[in-house]
């Protein structure tokens, strides 16, 4: 940390491979900070980055961060900034490389560390001989490792961490376990630096993106990213650049407090086991929020690996209708293509499709617009070009106001995930440190968990709305953002008036959730309750038509999920008035 001051600031600047250029430039300018992080890699990446590896050796990481560096890196060292990003992808020796050329061409000499270890698919034959059944075709397996292993990094004098996969929340856990000292059993510190972690992890998410009260963010174009200000306790404020777009709030930090999490009593990583129950968000000045309450136990001695595998093939069209009845016509275009080509399988001896999907987007009774979205899958490609060629004649043959047509729709390896847990004992995390020396940084064991699940009390009674009572969508009542992990949506609920609580705990249960949900999660749905930010969070199982790549859907990863969840009608008192501002 700087000196004379008791905080370390750290700046958000990517939340995904391909985010914008913006966050880098902006964060070092107006930041005030002392570390630049970056998390790119989503499950699917990282298969994306082993198909870039076998194509050319020398890639297999995220090209974006050395484009973002060119930028930057100067002005980094300069200012004294550390950078911290899992950029690595598959291949972080390859990054790092590359970033020493870069280096090298603008006369600079950063000293770089290197973390390697979570690529466990040289494992896979042993551990399939071991009983694990595992898919064909697997393309990579990756443990998601801590944040003891840039803590090592740092500790070396490292001014650029590269790591390959790590949890999201660990490039901002590790530079906080170097400049505190903490122990590895610091439990609730490290609850608390992840949750830093979290909020930060997915770029201007943490700073106002996706918030439900769109209208109430200003200047979009300006977004700022967010930067947290992180104390010794483990409590810490979220903010953003002074000058810059975007929304800092309470019900901001508490849509992305619950993005993609599931039990909040235990939220498990590497490091710890997060409790975010009692977590309290408060105005703590401008654009800034404080944060703190979280709790945390003892790790499990298992890393999650996440490993993808091709299964066939998948092609997805898209066609616009316009006019009356434009939903019909769309429902029935679908229909026409998927009868011609099944017939022309048949004939050329090709099974059938193994799954279609057909959304209409915008669909309406009378005059209107619909997207159609008619996604399939197959085990062969050449069946998919065949379905790809007979997409443009619905331009001439079909339904009138037939338009909108992009061009032959592409046909793409179907890559799934598949994940397990592996021992810890199993994976070793080595350090490759700026000075040539590698370090194997002790890992804790962990333990079995002895936890069971919150027990979730039937919903209470809430007051009988008066006169017989009115509905209005929860909208007028809550706030809520959705996310995925793999075919699993959550969906977190906060309340805008927290005196709404319990009629919103009697209504919004889990079977009522399911039941207005009930055309897109065919399993079940468990409601978990976050007091400490007057919240629910519902987890969807086989909500998302397999997640990522999987899903045929036009919403594989979940985000429309809240939007949905948000016109779900509520008994209100005759009296009751928005309370939405």
């Amino acid at each position: 940390m700087r000196d004379g001051r008791q905080t370390v600031r750290i700046g958000g600047a990517a939340g995904f491979w391909g985010d914008s250029a913006l966050g880098a430039r902006q964060l070092l300018e107006g930041g005030d900070l002392d570390y630049l992080v970056f998390d790119y890699l989503a499950e699917l990446t990282m298969s994306l980055l082993a198909g870039a590896r076998r194509k050319q050796p020398e890639l297999g990481y995220a090209t974006d961060f050395i484009d973002v560096m060119r930028d930057v890196l100067g002005d980094a060292l300069a200012r004294g900034v550390r950078v911290v990003a899992n950029a690595g992808g598959i291949n972080p020796h390859g990054c790092a490389s590359a970033l020493r050329a870069l280096a090298a061409e603008q006369g600079l000499a950063p000293r770089i560390a290197v973390v390697e270890g979570d690529d466990v698919l040289p494992q896979l034959p042993a551990l399939r001989a071991d009983g694990l059944a595992l898919p064909a075709n697997v393309l990579s397996a990756n443990a998601y490792l801590g944040a003891l292993p840039i803590r090592a990094a740092l500790d070396g004098g490292a001014d650029v961490v590269i790591t390959g996969r790590c949890v999201d929340s660990a490039v901002t856990l590790g530079p906080l376990l170097h400049e505190f000292g903490w122990a590895a059993d610091d439990y609730d510190r490290l609850a608390g630096a992840s949750l830093a972690g979290h909020l930060i992890e997915c770029g201007c998410q943490g700073s106002g993106g996706l918030f439900t009260d769109w209208e109430s963010v200003p200047d979009w174009a300006n977004s700022g990213y967010p930067v947290v200000e992180c104390r010794a306790d483990g409590s810490f404020e979220l903010g953003k650049p002074d000058g810059t777009g975007g929304l800092v709030s309470p019900a901001s930090a508490a849509e992305q407090l619950l993005y993609e999490i599931g039990d909040p009593a235990r939220y498990v990583l590497p490091d710890v086991v997060c409790d975010f129950r009692a977590v309290t968000i408060s105005a703590s000045g401008p654009q800034r929020v404080l944060v703190q309450g979280a709790r945390g136990s003892a790790p499990t001695p298992t890393y999650k690996v996440s490993a993808t595998y091709a299964d066939g093939f998948r092609c997805a069209a898209q066609l616009t209708i316009v006019g009356h009845d434009a939903g019909r016509k769309a429902r029935r275009t679908a229909a026409a293509i998927l009868e011609r080509t099944r017939a022309m399988f048949a004939r050329a001896g090709l099974a059938d499709y193994s799954a279609t999907h057909t959304d209409v987007l915008g669909e309406q009774d009378g005059f209107g617009r619909a997207v159609l979205w008619l996604a399939v899958a197959h085990p062969q490609r050449a069946a998919l070009e065949l379905f790809a060629r007979e997409i443009a004649p619905a331009a001439t043959s079909w339904a009138p106001g037939t338009t909108g047509f992009g061009g032959r729709p592409a046909v793409t390896p179907a890559i799934k995930q598949h994940a397990f847990l592996l021992g810890k004992e199993r994976v070793q995390p080595r350090v490759h440190l700026p000075d040539g020396s590698t370090v194997q940084p002790a890992i804790p064991a962990g333990q079995a968990a002895l936890y069971q699940a919150q027990d979730q009390a039937p919903g209470e009674a809430a007051p009988q709305p008066a006169g017989g009572g009115r509905r209005v969508a929860l909208l007028e009542l809550a706030w809520a953002r959705s996310g995925d992990k793999g075919d699993v949506s959550n969906i977190g609920v906060i309340a805008r008036d927290p005196a709404d609580l319990p009629l919103l705990r009697a209504q919004l249960t889990a079977e009522a959730v399911a039941a207005h949900l009930a055309g897109y999660v065919q399993g079940t749905v468990t409601r978990y309750e976050v007091p400490g930010i007057h919240a629910f969070n519902f987890v969807c199982e086989q909500a998302l038509g397999g997640g990522g790549m999987a899903s045929l859907r036009h919403d594989p990863l979940g985000k429309g999920m809240a939007q949905l969840l948000l016109a779900m009608p509520v008994a209100v008192p005759d009296d009751f008035t928005s309370r939405r501002t």
